[in-house]
């Protein structure tokens, strides 16, 4: 889930700067800013007056008459059509479980629980543990298989063996329970960084 966060604001930063570098250049180019400021564009720059064409006639109509062209314009342009699609609607799919039946098979009917409130108490059972500083908690996943993402902030003295075991043992195993579910859990562990003490 981090990585796929990760890939997709890189991919968004980059088509933003495209479309951002394509957008002032047409800017540039129509509003004629190159000649009104003295500004000398680089050799072969398109779009520098207002009158200029991103493809010249030339160029437009170079393979209109081959057999291939029209075919290979339309599959390339279905392609990157479907891939937007495609990425669209990963972004739009729901990957947090949202409401969560309390205990399983013999659950009273209409007695959840938010996603939200069970990341909290993650979160909060977590910081009561012995060599945890700071806990933070969220569920991923989907309602009939969610899953619990636990950063964990630890003390300089803790032992993370231990603290990962009383994770399992503690606030994770009362999730499960609760919730009827085998709860997989990823935890994130780091030290708490402590400023250096000058001898005197």
């Amino acid at each position: 889930m981090k990585r796929k966060s990760a890939v997709n604001r890189v991919l968004l930063a980059l088509a933003g700067i495209v479309l951002l570098g394509t957008g002032l250049m047409i800017l540039a180019g129509g509003f004629d800013l190159y000649r009104s400021r003295s500004l000398i564009p680089p050799a072969g720059w398109p779009l520098t007056t207002p009158h200029d064409v991103l493809l010249a006639d030339a160029d437009r109509t170079r393979w209109a008459d081959e057999g291939w062209w029209w075919p290979a314009v339309i599959a390339v342009l279905a392609i990157v059509t479907l891939l937007a699609v495609w990425w669209l609607l990963a972004q739009l799919r729901r990957t947090h479980p949202g409401a969560l039946s309390v205990g399983g098979a013999d659950a009273v009917e209409g007695v959840e629980l938010r996603e939200g409130a069970l990341g909290d108490a993650l979160a909060a059972d977590a910081r009561h543990l012995p060599g945890v500083h700071q806990a933070r908690a969220r569920m991923d996943g989907s309602s009939s298989r969610p899953e619990a993402h636990i950063a964990i902030t630890l003390t300089p003295d803790a032992e993370p063996g231990a603290v990962l075991q009383a994770l399992c043992d503690g606030p994770l195993e009362s999730a499960r329970r609760s919730t009827d579910r085998t709860l997989p859990a990823r935890a994130y562990l780091r030290l708490t960084p402590h400023k250096a003490h000058r001898a005197e």
